[in-house]
C-alpha cells in the first residue's frame, strides 16, 4: 500500500480500495491518518462509502472522529449503520452534539433515539432541546466542572481532577455560588499555578457570558472574536446552566460564513462536499433562487413594455438598459452584504435602520456622482448631451436608492425574523431592476420631451 502525506492523498487510496473491496486497506490507512484528517474524509465520501469506513474505524478513535463531523454527514453515516450500532454512537455523543445530530434526523427516529437514553444522559439532553432552535442554549453543553469563590485553590483542582473527566473542557473554569449563579470564571493553568491555600475568588476574572435565548451565531461570533476558550451560559436568574466550547462556535461560525457565501450567490449551502452531493440536490440548492429572479424578470419586462413608445422614439436608449440595471442591482447587493455582516458582528441592530439609511443614501450620492459624471462624459461624446444628461442623472439616481435600499433591507429582516441574507439578495434583485427602469424612463421622457 502507497503512503499517503496529504487529506487529498487519503481520500484518493480510501476512495481507491473501497472500489477494489480491500477493506484491510481501508483500515489501515485509517488507523495510520490523524483523526481530524479521517472525519473530512468522511464528509467528502458519498453516504455509502462513507458508512463503510466509519464501521472499519477503531471503536475508541470512531467517537472522536464522529463528533468532529458535521451533523448533516453524521446523518448520512448514521443512516449507513445499523439499529444498535445508531444506539450506541448516539449514546456516546455529547449532549450538545446529540442535539445537533436530531435536528437533522427524521423525527420518529431522533423520538426512538431519546426514549432508549439513559435516564441521566436523557435528561442532559431535555435540557438543551427545552431552549428555540438557533439560540445559544440548544449548543451549548450541560457537561462542566466547576468551583466555589471561597474554597481554597487545592480543593478546586482536586474537584476538578475527580469531576473533569466528564466535562467537554477544564481550561476555562466557571466560578458560582451556592444558588449556582455565575460570578466569575478561573483559568485552569491559573489554579494550577496558585498557591493551594489561595482562596479562588482572588484568581477569578470578570465572565464573558451569555443568556440561553441569546442567538446563537451572534453568540459564537462574540466568542471568537474574544478568542476566549469557553462561555458560560445562563439562564434569565443567571443561574449557570452550561458552556459554549470553542470548537463548537467555530463550527457554528464556519456554518454561517458558508450560507451566506452561498446565498451570496443566489444559492442555498450544499451543506456537502460538491462532487459528492447528488444532482437533484444541487438543483434544489439553485431552482427556488431562479425562480425568484425568473419574476424579476418579468417585471423588467413589464416596465419595458409600458414604455415601449419611449424606446421607439429613442433607441439609444435601449443600448444603456444592462449597464444602468448591473449597476443598481451591485450598489443594492453591496450595501446589502456590508450591512449583513455588521449585524452578524453585532455592530448594528434593527434599531438602527435610521442611522444606516442615512449613511447609505451619502453613500450612494457620492457613488453616484462619481459613477454618473464618467457616464455623462462618455455617454455625450457618443450620443450627445440630451442622451449624456439622461445617463447621468439616472445613475445618481439608481446608486442612492440601491444603496439605501440595500443597506436598509437586511435590517427589516431581522426585525421579521427571517435571514438577512435569504431576504436581501431576490428583493433587492427585482427591486433595482424595476425601480431602476422606471427611474431612468421617467428622466428620459423629462429631458428629451419624449
Amino acid at each position: 500500500m502507497p503512503p499517503f502525506h496529504s487529506l487529498d492523498d487519503l481520500v484518493e487510496l480510501v476512495t481507491t480500495e473501497l472500489a477494489r473491496g480491500d477493506l484491510s486497506a481501508v483500515a489501515s490507512a485509517l488507523g495510520s491518518a490523524p483523526m481530524p484528517e479521517v472525519a473530512v474524509l468522511l464528509e467528502r465520501l458519498p453516504a455509502g462509502d462513507a458508512g463503510v469506513a466509519f464501521r472499519l474505524l477503531p471503536k475508541d478513535e470512531a467517537m472522536t472522529v464522529f463528533e468532529r463531523m458535521d451533523a448533516p454527514a453524521q446523518r448520512e453515516v448514521v443512516a449507513q449503520l445499523s439499529d444498535a450500532d445508531v444506539a450506541r454512537v448516539f449514546s456516546e455523543l455529547d449532549p450538545d452534539d446529540r442535539v445537533a445530530l436530531m435536528d437533522e434526523l427524521p423525527a420518529k427516529i431522533a423520538k426512538r433515539l431519546i426514549q432508549d437514553l439513559p435516564a441521566d444522559e436523557r435528561g442532559g439532553t431535555a435540557i438543551i432541546l427545552g431552549y428555540p432552535v438557533g439560540s445559544v442554549g440548544r449548543r451549548m453543553t450541560p457537561d462542566y466542572v466547576h468551583v466555589y469563590p471561597h474554597e481554597r485553590v487545592g480543593v478546586a483542582l482536586e474537584r476538578i481532577r475527580q469531576r473533569g473527566g466528564d466535562a467537554e473542557t477544564i481550561y476555562t473554569i466557571p466560578v458560582i455560588d451556592d444558588e449556582r449563579h455565575l460570578l466569575g470564571v478561573v483559568s485552569l493553568r491559573e489554579l494550577f499555578f496558585a498557591d493551594p491555600d489561595d482562596a479562588v475568588e482572588t484568581h477569578m476574572a470578570t465572565a464573558l457570558y451569555a443568556h440561553a435565548d441569546d442567538d446563537a451565531e451572534v453568540t459564537a461570533r462574540t466568542l471568537v472574536d474574544r478568542g476566549v476558550l469557553a462561555m458560560p451560559i445562563v439562564d434569565r436568574e443567571s443561574r449557570l446552566i452550561g458552556l459554549l466550547t470553542s470548537d463548537d462556535a467555530h463550527r457554528m461560525v464556519e456554518a454561517a460564513r458558508d450560507e451566506d457565501e452561498a446565498h451570496a450567490g443566489a444559492a442555498e449551502p450544499l451543506r456537502r462536499p460538491y462532487l459528492t452531493t447528488p444532482v437533484f440536490a444541487v438543483v434544489r440548492s439553485r431552482i427556488v433562487w431562479l425562480f425568484v429572479l425568473a419574476v424579476s424578470a418579468i417585471l423588467t419586462v413589464s416596465v419595458l413594455e409600458l414604455f415601449e413608445a419611449t424606446l421607439e422614439q429613442q433607441v439609444a436608449l435601449a443600448l444603456f438598459i444592462p449597464l444602468l440595471t448591473g449597476i443598481g442591482g451591485n450598489t443594492g447587493s453591496q450595501a446589502a452584504t456590508t450591512v449583513t455582516r455588521a449585524l452578524a458582528m453585532g455592530e448594528v441592530r434593527p434599531r438602527n435602520a435610521w442611522p444606516v439609511a442615512l449613511k447609505e443614501l451619502r453613500t450612494g450620492i457620492v457613488l453616484g456622482v462619481t459613477l454618473g459624471a464618467v457616464a455623462f462624459a462618455i455617454a455625450t461624446t457618443f450620443y450627445g448631451i440630451g442622451i449624456g444628461t439622461v445617463i447621468g442623472l439616472t445613475l445618481l439616481s439608481v446608486c442612492t436608492i440601491s444603496a439605501t435600499v440595500g443597506g436598509v433591507m437586511p435590517l427589516v429582516a431581522k426585525s421579521i425574523r427571517v435571514d438577512p441574507a435569504v431576504f436581501s439578495t431576490p428583493f433587492i434583485s427585482t427591486f433595482c431592476d424595476a425601480t431602476g427602469l422606471i427611474v431612468y424612463f421617467s428622466i428620459a421622457k423629462s429631458v428629451l420631451g419624449i
